[in-house]
This record gives structure tokens, sequence and C-alpha cells, in this order.
């Protein structure tokens, strides 16, 4: 196979012009070529005046390794595709395994089992996606929250209400496997080879209905509103699991458990706390969602031609004297600030946008990392209590009702309450109240983002423009407890298998997606 790197196009070339280019790169005529694939495209934005698109692609043909050596430069390779297999399946039990979770982790931990002979039972505490919507719906409408069907909880978990951005800092070899599986439950083509790839929240409820469509297709039992509140243990092993169900409690056996709750399920992580099973705080990151006009954002990072290109984003970060750093997190261009929040008494705000990414604002989390020094305690769940203590902190000050408070950027720098909104109008329902975001931040991280505000908007322009709203708060940018495993993914409870990034070993759809093939791996070969 050959790889072709480096490949400048026009922001207005097609595939015929991609095609003449990579020939003339090989020295052979277009017609000569095989069939191309897209392995990967970028737009350089370095020269206002110059942006293009840059492509990789590979192609298989007669004569590759002369055709390889004949190339000057190193822009064309040789290259040997392996594809993604899963290992010898050696579990001998009749019981089937148990998964707990239907996001990401536990999606792939599931289907990759059954796909290899092992259906599992799956739970969910949530509701299937489609009554999950709608709930989720009534809650940005009328500030009434359901604690076991909201954005946080049900299938898909929180990933389905937010930009489906698959971008990974692992080059794990089961990542493509992950994106063959996402493209062929619908997700679009070009999440395999896009710099910055994402489905978008609307394809991606549809993507999670027919990878469940599939699971129970292969034989598994999926329950939703069944929640895991125990566990069953009989020497030092799992035994079974405790659930509460629509008609009540009940015993499930079991000697393997795929444990994926999800970053925000604090009564899981109680429980595993008080039977006793080996956890430690983790650190994480807390702060804001911060506002802009898209076309101002597109326009600063693309120049003039930012109007034939898709919505930019952006991906910021910097250290600061005080020690700290700042970063920008789950950027959604296009998109709006939501309701995030699983609990009574609480405001938690994320990002989500569509695949479309066409509403007039961007937004993105902008964030300090905390840890255990921060944290009130030194148990496992000292992080899950300093989340709490914002986020009860920025429900009064909204007001009640799940208002958020929010804050121009430039009465936040200036330490003022604002009074009402300038030219961004925040996106955030059931509403916002006007307010002091200090009053809900601790200390440290409010003086943190006003001194990176001003280093930030260096990197880019208008980042820190005086009519940009800032959203408070986010406290879930990933969990705050880690479920210790071991090199067999169990924990020392044999039998339970904590996964993704609930269980803190992921950041993200595509890592926790690959931890829970892992995981299945790890399970199948006990």
């Amino acid at each position: 196979m050959l790889r072709i790197g480096n490949l400048s196009m026009p922001i207005d070339g097609d595939m015929d012009l991609l095609r003449r280019r990579a020939a003339r790169v090989l020295g052979v005529r277009p017609g000569a070529l095989g069939e191309l694939e897209i392995v990967r495209q970028s737009i350089d934005a370095r020269k206002k005046d110059d942006v293009h698109y840059v492509y990789t692609v590979e192609l298989a043909m007669s004569g590759e390794a002369s055709l390889a050596r004949a190339a000057s430069g190193r822009q064309v390779t040789l290259v040997e595709r392996t594809p993604y297999a899963f290992p010898a399946v050696k579990r001998t039990s009749s019981l089937p395994p148990v998964v707990v979770g239907m996001g990401p982790a536990g999606l792939f931990a599931a289907l990759y089992l059954a796909r290899h002979g092992l259906p599992c039972t799956v739970l969910e505490r949530g509701r299937d996606v489609d009554r999950r919507a709608l709930d989720v719906g009534d809650f940005w409408t009328t500030g009434v929250l359901d604690e076991e069907s909201n954005v946080q909880f049900g299938e898909g978990g929180a990933g389905t209400f937010s930009d489906g951005k698959l971008t990974t800092g692992t080059h794990d070899p089961r990542i493509s496997a992950v994106l063959d599986t996402l493209v062929a439950a619908g997700a679009p083509a070009d999440v395999k080879y896009s710099h910055r790839p994402h489905i978008g929240t609307d394809v991606l409820r549809q993507v999670v209905k027919a990878i469940r469509k599939e699971l129970i297709a292969l034989g598994c039992d999926v329950r939703f509103g069944h929640r895991l509140t125990g566990l069953a243990v009989r020497g030092g092993a799992l035994a079974g699991a405790e659930v509460v169900g629509p008609q009540g409690p009940y015993l499930l056996t079991a000697d393997a458990l795929v444990l994926a709750p999800g970053h925000s399920a604090r009564d899981t992580f109680a429980m595993l706390q008080g039977a006793g099973v080996p956890m430690e705080p983790k650190r994480f990151a807390v702060g804001v969602r911060i506002e802009h006009l898209q076309r101002d954002i597109s326009l600063s990072q693309y120049g003039p031609a930012w109007e034939k290109l898709p919505p930019s984003d952006y991906k910021l970060a910097c250290h600061l004297p005080n020690c700290r750093s700042a970063f920008t997190f789950c950027v959604c261009p296009g998109g709006e600030v939501v309701a995030a929040a699983s609990e009574q008494g609480g405001v938690v705000t994320n990002g989500m946008s569509h695949r479309a990414r066409d509403g007039e604002n961007i937004n993105g989390g902008l964030l300090v990392g905390v840890g255990p020094e921060d944290f009130p305690g030194t148990d496992a769940l000292a992080g899950v209590r300093f989340q709490e203590q914002w986020e009860r902190s920025a429900f009064q000050l909204g007001g009640g009702g799940f208002r958020a408070p929010a804050q121009r950027v430039e009465d936040f720098c200036q330490t003022r309450p604002s009074q009402g909104p300038g030219g961004v109008r925040p996106t955030y329902r059931p509403g916002v109240a006007w307010a002091d975001l200090s009053r809900c931040l601790p200390g440290f991280v409010s003086e943190t983002l006003r001194q990176a505000l001003p280093l930030l908007d260096r990197k880019l322009h208008g980042f820190a423009a005086p009519d940009g709203v800032l959203t408070g708060v986010e406290t879930r940018s990933s969990s705050p407890v880690r479920i210790l495993r071991d090199e067999t993914c169990q924990s020392p409870l044999r039998g339970l298998y904590p996964c993704g990034e609930g269980a803190g070993y992921a950041g993200g759809i595509v890592s926790a997606a690959v931890d829970g093939i892992r995981v299945a791996e790890a399970l199948a070969a006990r």
C-alpha cells in the first residue's frame, strides 16, 4: 500500500484534482491510479491569504516499491495495514458477562464480547435514547430534572449530548476498529480521516440505537431502568450484582461484571467505597463555558476564507505564574451550552452541537486543573465532594430552577457582576442569571482564569472579547475517582472489571470505547 502525504488542495478542490496531484507525485497518469482512500484531511490556516486543505491518501497499485523509491523526499511511503483482531476467547463460564452502563465503554465492551460468542446482560440505569432525548428536552424547557434520565444517565452516556467529537491523544490499534464500527452504525465516513472528527449529537443518537440493535441481534439482554445498587461477594470474588429495576430489587448471578458507570455515577462510587472496592481520588478540571459568535472565531482563525470553510474550533492552553494551567476543553462550534445536572440542587454545564454545527455561537470549556491537594479530605470521594460544593454554589447563585450564573468576559476580568448580555447571547437553557462567577468558583480557579484570558487572546484574537459570555460551572470534565484495576483489567475484587471514563481510564468517546474493547479482551481471555 502506498501512502502519499502533504497533498495541498484549494478549499474548493475536488476528488479529480486530488487524483491528479497524487499522480503527479508518483510520476504516473491519473488513470493509472487505483482507488484513492483519504486517511487524513486537515486545514492549513497559517497564512490567512493562502488557507488550504492538506490531504494524506493511500492506494494500492502494481510496482509500489519502485514508485516509492522513485518519489523524491518523504512524501511517499510504503505502509502495511494490520487490521485489528480480537484475541482467542478462553472464557468457559456458563454465566453471561454483565455490563453496567451504556456509554461508549459499556457499549463497546458488550458489542465485542457479543461479536465473539459472549452475549451479555446489559444494565442501564437511564432510559433508551429516544425517551431520554424527550426527558432532556423537558428539563431544558421547564427546569424539572429527572435524576435517572438526563444528560449524564441513559443510553449512549454523557457523550450523546455533546458534539460527538472523536479526537483522542492515544495511538491504540483499537481506534480503527472503533471508527469502523461507528461508521458501520451510521456515522459519517469522514470521521475516519478528518483532523478533528465529530459526529454531532443528532447523528450520534441514531448510531447508538444501531449499536443497541446489533447487541440484541447477537443475543444480549438489554435492560433499561435497571440500576446497580450492590455487589454480592464470595471468597474475594464477584458472585452477583444487586440491581433495582422497574419491578423492584433483584440479585443477578454473575462472575464477571464490566463496570462502566460514567463519570457522574456518584451513588455507585459511594456503594463501591462502602463495599471496600479499592479506589483513589483523581485529577480533573473545573471552570466555566465560554461563548463567542462563531463568525468572529472563524474569521480570526481562517481570515477572509472563513465563509467557505466549516466552522472553526480551537484548542488553547497556557501555564500561569501561580503554577496553575488553564486550557480549553470540548469545544463545540456552532453549538450551545447545555444544562448537564444529574442531581437536584446543583448546576452543571456542558457543550453540545449538531452535525451541521450551524448555530450562531461557539462554546468551549475554559478550565483549570484540580487535584487531591485541592479537595476537602483525603478519601476516594473527596473529589466528588469538591464538585458538589461548587455545583451547589452555582445553583444558589443562579436563583434556583437550574438557571445558571453567567457573566460577560470584561466584567469577569474587572471583578464586577454583569447586568446583562452584550453582543453575544447566552444559549444555556433553562436560562441564565447575570452574576459574579467568582462566587461559585474556587478562588484559585477565578484568579487563574482572569490571568489566562489575555494570554489566550494572544493565541486566538477575540478570545477575551468583552462581550464573550462565561457560564458556570463546568465540573464534570472527567471522573473524580479511579477504580483500581491490575494488568488483567480486574479490581482486587476478582470478576469486577472497572472500565471507561467513569472508572478513571479514559477521556472522551474514542478512548472510552477503546477501553471497553480492551476490557472485553481481558474478560474473554480469563
